[in-house]
């Protein structure tokens, strides 16, 4: 049996279709069933979520394998970035041991650091930290920006497009090497079926191009035939004006400054695209992806 954690999401959609087609046994720590959509009839439900650590021990009964992709890039109402992210993780950890599960999978990001300026970077890598010093074997992925046609992020960048000119936060050379969702999970099957690997593994997944902000706003741009001016944004206003908005609207806030951030801290690995093609993962460029929508 294997705990997905996630499974709405970005790579965790992905990952499930993967998943249930080789006909593993699946349960899914959902708050809202009704969000798998098709999918909840194949899968085992766990109700719960990350802020509520007695749900864990029901979704990790009988589980061997925990694959924890759920995670949060803005305060909740439920709880904020740190405890979402670092708290909740080491919680599941505990309690995965306490389970006797084998192996836990667990999604970071490139560069987390205690020291990062970012806290979802912060969070992450106190996350990291924890599953390391697990007593399972563990797998840790860290990520470049993870995208795919119709994500949250292109959406917002889709919506921006229809503006006259298109504001980039800050100077917009933050550089990244975004990869496709999809062929993020095809790294993590590969890794799942690899039931032999070393005790403590981590990978930094990163697609074949090195893009900064602006230049993934301009390719963003090209796909959708739009030609607009962009206009770089000073920080301190695009972080008074996020904070004030958020603080206006809460969670109906388009964006929040700590994720306006992100796109203001470089995410590169110096390995480039070479342990995803450890997997047999060939990652496609952006530009080809966006070119087919």
């Amino acid at each position: 049996m294997l705990l997905l954690t996630g499974a709405t999401g970005l790579v965790g959609s992905s990952l499930l279709r993967r998943l249930l087609a080789e006909g593993t046994q699946v349960r899914c720590l959902v708050r809202n069933p009704r969000r798998l959509g098709g999918q909840r009839v194949r899968v085992q439900i766990a109700l719960g979520d990350l802020t509520d650590p007695p749900s864990f021990r029901n979704a990790l009964r009988g589980v061997q394998t925990v694959v924890h992709l759920a995670a949060s890039i803005r305060d909740q109402p439920r709880g904020s970035i740190e405890e979402l992210n670092g708290i909740a993780t080491w919680r599941m950890v505990q309690a995965a041991q306490r389970a006797g599960v084998e192996r836990f999978v667990f999604f970071s990001v490139l560069d987390a650091s205690t020291h990062h300026r970012a806290r979802f970077f912060r969070a992450k890598a106190l996350a990291e930290q924890a599953v390391r010093e697990s007593d399972m074997r563990s797998t840790i992925f860290a990520p470049s920006i993870v995208y795919a046609p119709g994500d949250p992020w292109l959406t917002l960048l889709e919506r921006m497009a229809l503006l006259p000119v298109v504001p980039i936060s800050g100077r917009g050379r933050a550089i990244y090497q975004p990869i496709w969702a999809e062929d993020v999970a095809d790294c993590v099957m590969a890794a799942l079926r690899n039931g032999e690997g070393e005790y403590n593994e981590r990978f930094e997944l990163a697609g074949p191009e090195t893009l900064s902000h602006t230049e993934i706003v301009r390719l963003v741009l090209r796909s959708l035939r739009r030609r607009r001016m962009l206009v770089h944004v000073p920080t301190p206003i695009v972080s008074r004006s996020l904070r004030l908005l958020e603080a206006t609207m809460g969670t109906g806030a388009f964006a929040t400054w700590d994720e306006a951030e992100l796109m203001e801290v470089s995410m590169i690995s110096t390995r480039g695209s070479a342990d995803a093609e450890g997997f047999g993962v060939t990652p496609e460029p952006m530009r080809a992806i966006l070119a087919q929508t």
